[in-house]
């Protein structure tokens, strides 16, 4: 199993699970809020393309916006859109911040292009599912769990 201690500022201080579901890896996240919520699960899904997501710079900046209002499937659609750029732009993102309104989201992403001197992917997500995805809240603040196809 591969952990890291991450946060949507740089790779520390963050803890996220990584579980095997059967073809697929399935994430959970826990933040404090919704914004960081999704923040963390971005910096979670990026752990999984490559092995040392720290070597990412975040030297070139991209904004999203994206519509919804269940947070579930907002969250789905923010990472589907995060992969996306990362297969038809060749940009890893590293650094995320999220504003999520009542529409929708508001997001920026912080990254840099593919260079395979410098990065080493380590799965090859072909996307992010509806399959077990969820956004909780309790008494500690959210919880996600999200499962990618690889």
């Amino acid at each position: 199993m591969k952990t890291w201690t991450v946060s949507s500022r740089g790779w520390s201080n963050f803890l996220y699970e990584i579980f095997e579901h059967t073809a697929d890896l399935g994430l959970r996240i826990r933040a404090e809020g919704l914004n960081g919520l999704f923040e963390e699960a971005a910096c979670a899904m990026f752990s999984l393309i490559v092995t040392d997501p720290a070597a990412i710079r975040p030297v070139q900046q991209r904004t999203f916006e994206i519509t919804g209002r269940r947070h579930d499937e907002l969250l789905r659609d923010w990472l589907a859109e995060l992969l996306y750029t990362f297969h038809s732009d060749h940009m890893l993102l590293a650094r995320f911040r999220a504003d999520v309104r009542q529409t929708g989201l508001k997001a920026t992403a912080w990254g840099e292009p593919f260079d395979p001197d410098r990065h080493e992917i380590d799965a090859e997500l072909k996307a992010v599912t509806y399959h077990g995805l969820k956004v909780e809240q309790d008494q500690s603040g959210y919880l996600a769990e999200v499962v990618v196809d690889i």
